[in-house]
């Protein structure tokens, strides 16, 4: 995977921790609370693949490059909602009721339900959308009370993609747009997406996804609208549904675009955004910054400094989709 630049990552992992931090590695294990939105375990009891790889080995990375390792000096208890938002707050107040030192929430609704929980708890967000118009920080330079994070959110990112639909795909007019109506940061994404579309002679229909069982009837009014394309936000549900939603829309070859890389690399057509697993580890590094003695008050959500677009060509010559070459002449990432 080629190195991504997050906004101010600057520390080197490779410097001299504080004494205070090597005497707190050397005592007791330290506990940390993981709420997740989304669903990492499988029936059996085991990790999930994409929720192992994508998530879970990066912020363990990401705690180990601050001298914490999970069952050496700290215990990471794990809780997810599986895509159930009314299931976080006793989530997080079991998390709460463990005496966790530090409060993971990953997705918005998961950060929402952690900052009502606890007003004490160091929280650490992973993609919470936007913290400030939430509630969650009184600014992104200074959080200024026990939460800080990383998020995917930047401006005009929504207007982005949908103009690159229109870049590779010049002859369509009608665009879909499957959203989760359980994270309020689509929302903003929404108003911006109404406004662009008449400039770039769009037409949107937008596709609202009450959970996993509502993502079936989504895909079916989608193909009912005969949309040229579509743009699926990049949110646990869509994570979680990723294989249903690509084979959607290979089969019906109808270009699509997605907002992370983990859906071009599981077949999708394209996608443009920041690197997700670098915000798990990120997060992790966080974590340990945090047990080691720093206040997230003064830690600043980052924001990423650079966004990617992948195109799999592979998928585009099996499925007949014929991209405009001046879309391919900028990608940052063509996979053959």
């Amino acid at each position: 995977m080629r190195r991504r630049d997050f906004l101010g990552l600057t520390v080197s992992v490779t410097a001299a921790w504080p004494l205070t931090a090597r005497a707190q590695q050397q005592g007791k294990t330290r506990r940390i609370g993981y709420l997740d939105y989304g669903a990492g375990i499988l029936p059996n009891g085991e990790f999930a693949p994409f929720y192992n790889v994508y998530r879970r080995k990066q912020f363990l990375d990401g705690l180990r490059d601050r001298g914490w390792v999970e069952g050496q000096n700290v215990t990471v208890e794990r809780r997810f909602a599986a895509g159930q938002a009314d299931r976080l707050p006793a989530l997080a107040a079991e998390l709460v009721a463990l005496d966790v030192e530090v409060l993971v929430a990953a997705a918005t609704p998961a950060a929402m339900a952690a900052r009502k929980a606890t007003g004490k708890i160091p929280i650490v967000m992973v993609d919470p959308g936007d913290a400030v118009e939430l509630g969650l920080v009184a600014s992104l330079a200074r959080p200024g009370a026990n939460v800080t994070g990383v998020t995917s959110l930047a401006p005009e990112l929504a207007t982005k993609r949908l103009g690159l639909l229109k870049e590779g795909f010049p002859n369509i007019a009608q665009v879909a747009v499957l959203w989760n109506s359980a994270i309020p940061p689509a929302e903003v994404a929404l108003k911006e997406l109404r406004s662009a579309a008449p400039m770039l002679g769009l037409t949107l229909h937008l596709m609202e996804v009450k959970g996993a069982p509502g993502l079936s009837d989504a895909l079916a009014a989608l193909k009912r609208e005969s949309a040229d394309a579509f743009f699926a936000f990049p949110d646990p549900l869509m994570f979680g549904n990723r294989d249903s939603i690509i084979g959607f829309a290979n089969k019906n070859a109808i270009p699509a675009l997605f907002g992370a890389r983990e859906f071009v690399e599981a077949g999708g057509l394209m996608s443009y955004g920041s690197d997700y697993p670098a915000m798990f580890r990120r997060a992790g590094n966080y974590v340990g910054r945090i047990l080691n003695g720093e206040s997230p008050a003064e830690l600043p959500v980052e924001r990423p400094s650079k966004f990617d677009l992948i195109v799999n060509l592979k998928t585009a010559k099996a499925f007949g989709f014929d991209i405009a070459p001046m879309l391919l002449a900028h990608a940052d990432e063509v996979i053959e």
